[in-house]
């Protein structure tokens, strides 16, 4: 099992956030769509990229571990999408 590295909050925005195609798909089986336009208002502040993402990104990262009580595990090894 992988080391967490980071232990990053999960905020809530007032408005939902623009998130890429290729992320949508890579989470098309693994999220339905009432929680996936939930997660969608959902951001943290990544350590890895240095600025705020929407959560539906840190969740497809390579160095996302998991989701523990609205905090964010994070290996932070490299910002990427998994394929």
């Amino acid at each position: 099992m992988r080391e967490a590295k980071y232990h990053v909050e999960v905020k809530t925005a007032e408005k939902a956030f623009k998130v890429d195609k290729k992320v949508r798909e890579i989470l098309k089986g693994a999220v339905s769509g009432k929680m996936m336009s939930r997660m969608k208002k959902e951001y943290v502040e990544c350590p890895v990229a240095g600025r705020q993402i929407p959560f539906l990104e840190c969740f497809a990262c390579i160095s996302f571990i998991r989701r523990v009580r609205g905090v964010v595990h994070c290996a932070g090894e490299g910002f990427g999408l998994r394929e």
